[in-house]
């Protein structure tokens, strides 16, 4: 089993910046890929960015490309999200997920493990 925990998230103006993590733990061995999801009120979780734990391959959604930047730090098995240039349509739960086998995906259903989920409220 692989723990997540994520944290960082908050209320911030538009135009502003934030930046997730989410700490991995137990058998993270397990784990080769990991991704960020949101979910708004109403809708369907949806992917925003994904990290392999060895190359540090990536993947982004494409809406937020360019200000989004999904990062690893394999000693502290721990993942970053660095959100800039929010914008109100950003506001939901942050999820973490991590991939138990090779490859990096952006649909759900690749993901093994989730995390809790972190909210992010993004104000006009």
């Amino acid at each position: 089993q692989v723990q997540l925990v994520e944290s960082g998230g908050g209320l911030m103006q538009a135009g502003g910046s934030l930046r997730l993590s989410c700490a991995a733990s137990g058998r993270t061995f397990s784990s080769h890929a990991m991704g960020w999801f949101r979910q708004a009120p109403g809708k369907e979780r949806e992917f925003v960015a994904a990290i392999t734990w060895s190359f540090g391959s990536t993947i982004y959604a494409d809406s937020v490309k360019g200000r989004f930047t999904i990062s690893r730090d394999n000693a502290k098995n721990t993942v970053y999200l660095q959100m800039n240039s929010l914008k109100p349509e950003d506001t939901a739960v942050y999820y973490c997920a991590a991939r138990a086998y090779s490859g990096v995906y952006a649909s759900p259903y690749e993901y093994n493990y989730w995390g809790q989920g972190t909210q992010v409220t993004v104000s006009s």
